[in-house]
């Protein structure tokens, strides 16, 4: 099976930076995209940006400019930077990865998540 641990949350200062890191390990034969989600209290979980092993990324309208999504295919480990941040940004955020990943009876194309980080950014 597949674990994905995600660390880097905390509290941070509005127009602060923080930077989230995410390990996928476990048994894996190739993980094709991954990508952070975060869910803001009563609200739908969101994307925020994902990368492809390519290196293609996708943001949302809302962080572009101030979030940079990278990842260390070697490591299977994904990164977030995430600067100025606002208030609005408060949300526990979680790691996704989906690739041909172990499973108890083999191999398949499957996705996992994290159990998330809390981000807290205060004004």
């Amino acid at each position: 099976q597949v674990q994905i641990l995600e660390s880097g949350g905390g509290l941070v200062q509005a127009g602060g930076p923080l930077r989230l890191s995410c390990v996928a390990s476990g048994s894996i034969f190739s993980i094709s995209s991954m990508g952070w989600y975060r869910q803001a209290p009563g609200k739908q979980r969101e994307l925020v940006a994902t990368i492809t092993s390519g290196g293609t990324t996708n943001y949302a309208d809302s962080v572009k400019g101030r979030f940079t999504i990278s990842r260390d295919n070697a490591k299977n480990t994904l990164y977030l930077q995430m600067n100025s941040l606002k208030p609005e940004d408060t949300a526990a955020y979680y790691c996704n990865a989906e690739g041909i990943l172990g499973t108890a009876t083999g191999y398949r194309y499957l996705e996992v998540w994290g159990q998330g980080t809390l981000v807290t950014v205060s004004s």
